[in-house]
């Protein structure tokens, strides 16, 4: 595969962004805040609608409602992000980790992430219990092939990734029926973090 993609990265985010910047919001509401700011502030920043989120287990509205009344005087930032990601698997402090890594990430029905110039696609079944990785138009037009790349395809099928005959997806299926661990889904992003490393 041809080296030296050149990828435009001067929008790229420190790690730690989205969410700083979503903190500062939350913080600027005080404890006035209500959850349909929650959700104008996840979208103008996470650019994705959380009341759209499809595959939830409850209402983010009434979940996030609750949980405001609840905590008049203590409602903050983490504490909402960590709130979304126990009740409904949304990771905010992980997708702010990837803004800018050449990674999207579509889940729940919805792009989570997305850029012009990412590399691969990370895509994720009903109830996050299945994972497609492949690659984007991008990547095919600089490389002139929708081929994964082989070292990537390796490690992937080291995890228990499948890949198909043509080397353009590669997947993976929870045996239970729930949704892949975390700890998974940490690795599979690292796996493809690396691969971009080499192109």
């Amino acid at each position: 595969m041809e080296r030296g993609i050149s990828i435009n990265m001067t929008k790229h985010l420190n790690a730690a962004s989205k969410s700083e910047m979503m903190d500062m919001h939350v913080a600027e509401c005080g404890k006035t805040i209500s959850s349909s700011r929650v959700f104008v502030i996840i979208q103008d920043i996470f650019q994705f609608d959380l009341e759209s989120t499809a595959g939830l287990t409850a209402n983010p509205r009434t979940v996030l409602d609750a949980y405001l009344n609840e905590n008049e005087h203590n409602s903050n930032g983490p504490a909402i992000r960590a709130l979304l990601n126990q009740t409904f698997g949304i990771n905010l402090d992980a997708l702010s980790a990837l803004a800018g890594t050449g990674i999207s990430i579509y889940s729940k029905n919805q792009w989570m992430l997305k850029q012009p110039q990412d590399l691969f696609v990370v895509h994720t079944g009903n109830g996050d219990r299945d994972v497609r990785i492949y690659t984007t138009d991008f990547f095919a037009e600089q490389t002139g092939s929708k081929e994964l790349p082989a070292e990537l395809i390796n490690d992937l099928i080291e995890m228990g990734y499948c890949c198909d005959d043509g080397k353009e997806t590669c997947s993976y299926s929870n045996t239970i029926d729930e949704a892949v661990p975390d700890a998974f889904k940490g690795k599979t992003m690292a796996t493809v973090r690396k691969a971009i490393e080499l192109i």
